[in-house]
């Protein structure tokens, strides 16, 4: 079997479409769906060419700069608070939500100019951030490759260890320099990381990103991708911290193994059926790689690395697995040690 059966794991049913348990994005109902601005809109110096994708807060166009490069555009666009209709601008869509929408506004403006500062190999990089059409938007480099969720859905068979150590020792480089800036991502899952056609990782789409480290005003509702969010993003926001998205990397890495989620951290608490890795993956997976997801799996935020620094060093700590030898190979070395002799 290539993977172990997802219902012991998360009590999951066997053969349940990996769509549906490793979720692009948390679900938001949306009675009216927002109109996207058309092919060849032109927005600033941005000429729009198509909508990549869009979620409960936010739709990404890929569009052209003034000199004819790409870029990837993220509207602000929250569906619970906003309509459009037709036409281009965004309308609050009552009295009450205008307040919220507002204040959504200036935080995604604040982590626009908080993004713009960071400059990494693996963060994605804003460009620019402006206002226009009664909402703001954040242009960003475009990256060609595909998300780590694409991947997983495209392999045949289990990903290997020195594919998730790099993937995730690269990731989690960015990730300690955007916590370095006082930013906390709450949305890591692997649609939200990208792979480059070389290969590096990229982190994306900060569109749950509202919170900084130091943020002590009241706060929009949050979105999380049920399995991946860690449980205090539920129901406790004042113990957020970078061991919240510690939470996410370790599910992302289970991920990786099982080609599924973890069973949802809300559902846990209230009755937890998530199997640890290192009995499922026993023997196919070294010891300690998978001692450290059950690490950031854990449901107190306390009982979790609390530090991305503290997460890299367990992952440097973890020696690379040993092939085991064919009959040959056991055959060769016999020989070898006994000629040494």
């Amino acid at each position: 079997m290539r993977y172990p059966d997802p219902a012991q794991a998360r009590g999951t049913p066997a053969g349940t479409p990996l769509a549906a348990v490793l979720p692009i994005q948390a679900a938001i109902p949306m009675p009216v769906t927002n109109q996207a601005l058309p092919g060849g809109y032109q927005l600033l110096n941005y000429r729009i060419d198509r909508q990549i994708s869009r979620g409960g807060f936010s739709i990404v166009y890929r569009a052209f700069d003034d000199t004819g490069q790409p870029v990837a555009i993220k509207e602000y666009l929250p569906a619970s608070l906003v309509l459009r209709t037709e036409g281009d601008v965004v309308r609050a869509s009552s009295a009450e939500n205008l307040t919220s929408f507002r204040y959504g506004m200036k935080c995604f403006f604040e982590e626009g100019r908080a993004l713009a500062k960071i400059n990494h190999p693996n963060v994605v990089r804003v460009l620019n951030f402006f206002r226009a059409n009664e909402t703001v938007y954040m242009v960003m480099r475009y990256e060609r490759g595909r998300t780590l969720q694409q991947q997983i859905q495209m392999k045949q068979d289990q990903m290997s260890e020195r594919f998730v150590r790099h993937v995730f020792m690269h990731l989690l480089n960015g990730l300690r320099e955007v916590h370095t800036h006082k930013i906390l991502h709450l949305d890591i899952k692997p649609a939200n990381i990208y792979l480059r056609t070389d290969g590096a990782p990229v982190l994306l789409d900060f569109g749950a990103a509202r919170q900084t480290l130091t943020s002590n005003r009241p706060k929009l509702a949050p979105m999380y991708t049920p399995g991946f969010a860690a449980p205090e993003q539920y129901r406790e926001p004042d113990r957020l911290g970078p061991w919240t998205d510690v939470y996410g990397i370790g599910a992302s890495m289970f991920a990786c193994l099982a080609a599924f989620a973890p069973q949802a951290a809300d559902a846990r608490v209230q009755e937890d059926h998530l199997v640890s890795a290192k009995k499922i993956w026993a023997g196919q997976y070294s010891d300690n790689v998978l001692e450290v997801i059950d690490w950031c799996l854990r449901l107190d935020p306390l009982e979790r690395p609390q530090s991305v620094f503290a997460l890299q060093k367990a992952i440097r700590d973890i020696a690379p697995r040993k092939r085991k030898l064919t009959f040959m190979g056991n055959l060769k070395r016999v020989l070898f040690t006994e000629i040494g002799a």
